[in-house]
């Protein structure tokens, strides 16, 4: 239908140049030829081969029935004139057709521009992905589906066997296609369809393959698209082995911090219950009370090594993703005494004060594991403050959670420790030699606090004492079904 109604316009145009040459402004038939010409190469330049030829023969239709003697006919008498006629003809259709390939080039050349363009923003998106939010070949599907606007793009990673799927529509059912390109490097193209398979391929060696529908592009542009989702799940691998190699020495390390922190730990009630033991055992004439002494003394020490083996314990299941939360609802007032009634030996008589709101909401955990974080926080609080100092523990609501807040009045931790204060093994310089601990409490305590979605941080002001708050679910939002 376009190309009817250009065509229209075209014999339009030739009938206008007629009249102007012919009626309006007189001319020869030189000058009307050079005229009907320029109309040709409009029309080649403004629109296709099949306008131009058109425009072309209409043009030397009237050239010949207008301008060339015998005038008002189609027959020529001069010889001379059939020449000039079909050098008109030739000259009109090979502009045309140089008209309509420089055309046609500079249009490639601009589909290749926009190809390129999108290529290089598509290497900036693959190189910004993430390896830690998600799987990489389906990122870099969707990437792909993004970048061109590809309706559907399938992507065949050989080495896991998985197909990764983005866009708005679904791709083809292709895989017998898609795994043969990704096995044999094949290429494979449906042009009803719309749908185009390559392999991707890293030096010889074929790795995968990539599916797209409703983009159209070139062959090398295709090429190297390929390379660049090549290049991003290869460096997705290396990566990921280099995180392993990482994670492997971190394990060591770690292994080997814990040993060395643990065999400091251990050794000072070690010393003390060996002491003890042995003064018991060479000291028969020891009276009734210096006995219970030296027996308190290898308890106290006891629990404390029971402690210290509790804490990694503690830590390496929580690591380790073996810890199961058994929630219930549990009364904040009720877990706060079971929790000061089991740490009552360490309070030595210190003055603890509780502040619960009576109309406070119960709280949705696991209790075994939120009085262990509660009694990791309480006895850092014992730990760092003057021993005729109070220990405040409250309660309050917070959009659906309950916060429990643990205030000393120690003295407080400088602001740039307050974030590694949660690290493992961290502890400040200025108790490291003074305060017994592995460092292992409040990382214990985050986890624990971390696993049931809720958050933990401090609060500190040098010479002021600090208030540990941890948020947890409160059972009213949770105990819904």
């Amino acid at each position: 239908m376009r190309i009817a109604l250009r065509i229209v316009f075209v014999l339009a145009i030739v009938a206008a140049v007629t009249v102007l040459c012919y009626r309006i402004v007189p001319v020869n038939a030189t000058t009307a030829g050079f005229a009907y010409l320029i109309a040709v190469l409009f029309v080649a330049a403004r629109w296709g081969l099949t306008e131009s030829i058109a425009c072309a023969v209409a043009a030397v239709l009237c050239y010949n029935f207008y301008f060339l003697p015998p005038i008002g006919t189609f027959t020529i008498s001069d010889p001379q004139n059939w020449v000039a006629l079909f050098v008109f003809l030739s000259t009109s259709i090979t502009a045309s057709h140089l008209s309509t390939q420089a055309k046609k080039r500079t249009i490639e050349a601009t589909e290749r521009q926009r190809e390129m363009e999108k290529l290089y923003a598509l290497s900036r998106s693959i190189l910004l992905i993430e390896p830690t939010q998600q799987q990489v070949a389906k990122q870099l599907a969707m990437r792909v589906a993004q970048g061109l606007g590809a309706a559907a793009v399938a992507l065949y990673d050989r080495e896991t066997g998985e197909t990764y799927r983005s866009g708005p529509e679904d791709f083809p059912d292709s895989a017998a296609a898609l795994q043969q390109a990704a096995v044999q490097g094949t290429f494979f193209r449906e042009e009803q369809t719309g749908t185009v398979v390559t392999s991707i391929r890293l030096g010889a060696q074929p790795i995968g393959s990539l599916g797209l529908r409703g983009v159209d592009l070139s062959d090398s542009a295709l090429q190297a698209l390929a390379n660049l989702v090549a290049i991003g799940l290869e460096r997705a691998r290396a990566q990921e082995a280099a995180s392993r190699a990482e994670a492997a020495r971190q394990s060591d390390e770690l292994k080997s911090t814990l040993l060395d922190a643990l065999a400091h730990e251990f050794k000072t009630p070690l010393t003390a219950i060996k002491a003890a033991s042995t003064a018991l055992l060479s000291s028969s004439g020891l009276g009734q009370e210096q006995q219970r002494e030296l027996i308190t003394i290898v308890d106290e020490e006891t629990d404390r090594l029971s402690i210290l083996v509790t804490e990694a314990i503690q830590l390496a299941r929580i690591e380790a993703g073996r810890v199961q939360l058994r929630r219930e609802s549990h009364s904040v007032c009720e877990l706060i005494n079971s929790v000061l009634e089991k740490i009552q030996p360490a309070a030595d008589g210190r003055k603890i004060e509780i502040r619960i709101p009576p109309d406070i909401a119960p709280i949705w955990v696991d209790r075994e594991l939120i009085e262990v974080a509660l009694r990791q926080l309480i006895d850092n609080a014992f730990k760092y403050s003057p021993p005729d100092s109070p220990v405040s523990v409250t309660a309050a609501p917070s959009n659906g959670r309950v916060v429990l807040s643990v205030a000393d009045h120690g003295p407080g931790i400088p602001e740039e420790e307050q974030t590694r204060i949660f690290e493992k093994f961290y502890r400040a310089d200025a108790s490291r030699h003074q305060i017994p601990g592995a460092g292992l409490g409040l990382v214990i305590a985050r986890e624990i606090v971390h696993a049931h979605g809720g958050e933990i941080w401090v609060e500190s002001k040098l010479g002021e004492g600090s208030v540990f708050h941890l948020s947890v679910p409160a059972a009213v939002e949770k105990a819904s079904p």
